[in-house]
């Protein structure tokens, strides 16, 4: 098929057949304002870099990025730097590319999906790129026998293979954010209880308390617990009021007392955690203290 070496010839080539069209441009190019067309484009860069500006949103436009821009949404060129700036345009009729749409392979959604996660911009990676590129070539052909059907082919080729990375990354970038949230709310949760352990030392905190108290299952605090301080809870609480023992100790409390204020409802369990954790039975350390 022909490839134009000007945008606007591209565009009305497209518009006039109602497919699509190709523009590979190699020359200087100025920035111009903002305008918007009446067909899909990607934009695609072989070499250089400039700042693209889509419905009032900036992005850096590195070579290997592409650029989905729906019908209608306005874009320009906001900046551009001192190299020349090669680049493919592709301009799409919209209801050619959704004429080939099926129930699981909805080669629209590059242009119509837009999300706060993920927006118009693909970076591909350098095997990406030259596939890219190999689609391209394909389409670039001189023309032959049923070479309407061949580009065919090949544009939809592309367009599978652009919709199956745009949604990759699209899937990737929402597992992420996904992680992340709940990243920050295990950190939170943790957080309230070690806060609530600290603050209730004397009182009675088994597993399921616990557990009732923050409305979570107690094979879940033992996990999330275990995963984010890397011991269990009962040996962190257990850690706690021995250390809180030591300190009252220090005071002047004696060991029966102490048992009882930092949490233990047994004596005889008292002695050996706290003989197990410090070396010397509490009497001793007392004494030493």
């Amino acid at each position: 098929m022909k490839i134009h070496t000007s945008c606007k010839q591209a565009i009305q080539d497209c518009l006039d057949s109602q497919t699509f069209a190709i523009a590979h441009l190699y020359n200087d190019e100025k920035t111009m304002n903002i305008h918007i067309h009446d067909c899909y484009e990607i934009y695609y860069s072989i070499s250089g870099g400039k700042q693209f500006l889509i419905d009032s949103r900036f992005y850096d436009f590195h070579p290997g990025d592409i650029f989905f821009i729906n019908q209608y949404e306005s874009h320009c060129l906001s900046q551009i730097d001192n190299v020349r700036h090669e680049r493919i345009v592709l301009s799409i009729y919209p209801d050619f590319v959704k004429r080939f749409c099926t129930e699981n392979t909805d080669l629209d959604i590059c242009f119509s999906c837009r999300d706060s996660r993920f927006g118009h911009r693909l970076s591909l990676s350098p095997e990406e790129q030259k596939r890219f590129l190999y689609c391209i070539h394909k389409l670039s052909q001189e023309a032959g026998f049923g070479q309407e059907l061949l580009d065919q082919a090949a544009f939809l080729e592309l367009m599978v293979f652009l919709t199956g990375c745009f949604c990759s990354r699209r899937a990737e970038e929402a597992r992420l954010s996904a992680n992340s949230r709940a990243s920050t709310e295990s950190a939170y949760l943790i957080d309230q209880i070690l806060s609530y352990v600290n603050q209730n030392l004397t009182e009675e905190l088994t597993l399921q308390m616990l557990a009732d108290h923050f409305y979570i299952s107690t094979s879940y605090l033992c996990r999330l617990f275990r995963e984010s301080t890397g011991t269990t809870i009962n040996r962190y609480i257990t850690a706690r009021r021995i250390t809180h023992a030591k300190a009252l100790l220090a005071e002047g409390y004696s060991v029966t007392e102490t048992c009882s204020l930092c949490g233990f409802r047994d004596y005889s369990n008292f002695l050996k955690a706290f003989t197990k954790a410090v070396g010397i039975s509490p009497k001793k350390y007392a004494q030493f203290s």
